[in-house]
């Protein structure tokens, strides 16, 4: 199954379960989606429960928002989450507070889903990853998937959740394709949002990563253990917030190395925290190295496509950063 039918079959299942659920945003419906993540739902479902928009982000998030508050599970997509900028107001000052300043009165039960980070030849405004942004925000909970089995079981349960949650998809793996079990396809199948994966099992360093750089980090593993002998534990962090820091000291207490691995811009970033925590828990004494980031280049992304291929990392950077921590390089 590609992570694109199975982002539709999860909403499609939680449609039919659930009738308060409803999709709204840009071209979800007569055009099936910008990304065709949406297909058919329309036909399904109706005008009511799969609504077009026009093209204002922040009018269409507020709705969304209010109709959470009002008893609602609205499913608020984003052509892209750098359009999301233009409603961040909606979606940190009203959905991700609103639960906490009515002393637990008025649950936001919204998912805010779409593409996030760069996908290809889209330039410096259309390619900012959101994970750290959103990661640090009280009150939200945020996803960033990387297989079918992730999209199916954490998409569900996103919608099920009674916070708003940040659903971060990637559009570079829409049209990827997954094994599947009778498990991931049951309607009954949720995976609960803050437990990570560990997708590898290694003994000699830990790889930290999340949605298109977990691609990277198995290729990567792959080549390593073929090359080198080298076996590194594979972490898919799946939820940035809540973070499964416990996972991942258990594996560094194994390999003693961990290296994290992002698109995201390196100051401040997803991986800095996972160090971070890292450094301040019981991990600290079994670390035989310092733990390392590899992240995105710290500039806007450029347009030009050699320029664009250095900006990101890919299964030769990581390769060289964990030969590199091992003391192998």
């Amino acid at each position: 199954m590609t992570v694109r039918d199975a982002l539709n079959s999860a909403m499609e299942e939680e449609m039919l379960r659930d009738d308060t659920v409803f999709i709204l945003g840009e071209e979800v419906a007569r055009y099936n989606g910008a990304y065709k993540v949406t297909r058919g739902l329309l036909d399904k479902f109706g005008e009511r429960r799969v609504i077009d928009t026009p093209i204002t982000e922040a009018g269409f998030t507020g709705l969304a928002v209010g109709a959470a508050l009002s008893g609602l599970r609205p499913i608020c997509e984003f052509m892209t989450f750098n359009f999301a900028m233009q409603s961040i107001d909606h979606i940190i000052n009203s959905g991700a507070k609103t639960h906490y300043m009515s002393g637990g009165n008025v649950p936001c039960p919204v998912v805010f889903r779409g593409p996030n980070g760069a996908a290809a030849g889209v330039a410096a405004q259309h390619s900012q990853d959101y994970s750290a942004w959103y990661g640090q925000i009280p009150g939200l909970k945020v996803i960033s998937p990387w297989s079918v089995e992730d999209c199916r079981g954490l998409l569900k349960a996103a919608i099920r959740d009674p916070n708003p949650v940040v659903f971060l998809e990637n559009e570079m793996l829409y049209g990827t394709s997954f094994p599947v079990t009778p498990e991931i396809l049951s309607e009954d199948f949720v995976l609960p949002i803050g437990k990570a994966k560990i997708e590898r099992q290694g003994k000699d360093m830990t790889l930290v990563s999340h949605t298109l750089g977990l691609t990277h980090c198995m290729n990567a593993a792959e080549q390593l253990s073929k090359d080198e002998g080298i076996e590194c534990e594979v972490i898919n962090l799946r939820s940035i917030r809540p973070l499964d820091i416990k996972t991942i000291i258990e594996s560094v207490k194994k390999t003693s190395h961990c290296v994290t691995v992002e698109a995201g811009f390196p100051a401040f970033g997803v991986g800095s925290e996972i160090l971070a925590q890292l450094c301040e828990s019981e991990a600290r004494d079994y670390l035989d190295e310092f733990p390392e980031r590899v992240t995105g280049a710290d500039v806007p992304t450029p347009y030009a496509a050699n320029l664009e291929a250095l900006s990101f990392p890919d299964a030769n950077i990581i390769k060289k950063v964990v030969k590199r921590n091992l003391y192998r390089s």
